[in-house]
Formats: C-alpha cells, structure tokens, sequence
C-alpha cells in the first residue's frame, strides 16, 4: 500500500521515497527513479551499503510502526 502511495510523490523532494523498500529491504521501487541506480545512491548517501538491490543490515533500519506506536 505505501508504494502505490509513493508511486505519485517519488519526484518531490520533500518525500522520501527513496527510503521505502520492501519488507525485505529490496529495492523494488527503483524503477520509479529518473536513474536506474538513483534510488541505492540515496540511501547508500545516507549510509547504508546496498548489495544487489537489498539494503544490508536492514532490520537495524526496519521501522516498525506498531512498536513507535506502540500498538498492541
């Protein structure tokens, strides 16, 4: 549901489109971008390391709403 969010908003700068991946951590979005490897360059400039399109190290990232939520 949040891509198909995103999907209309990935061009404005002030969403941070690049930062929704599946819930893998796969880049799946990536093709929404004016540039093939745009999107790994935005997180990769934020510092996290992206091997063949899968955000390494991604449950230290993960943000889970219903724990910030704290949502039972």
């Amino acid at each position: 549901m949040v891509g198909w969010a995103m999907n209309a908003s990935h061009r404005l700068k002030e969403v941070p489109a690049h930062r929704v991946v599946n819930r893998n951590g796969m880049l799946t979005g990536k093709d929404h971008f004016d540039a093939p490897d745009r999107m790994q360059q935005l997180l990769e400039g934020e510092g996290l390391v992206v091997i063949n399109n899968e955000v390494q190290h991604f449950r230290d990232y993960f943000w889970d709403p219903s724990i910030e939520l704290k949502i039972p």
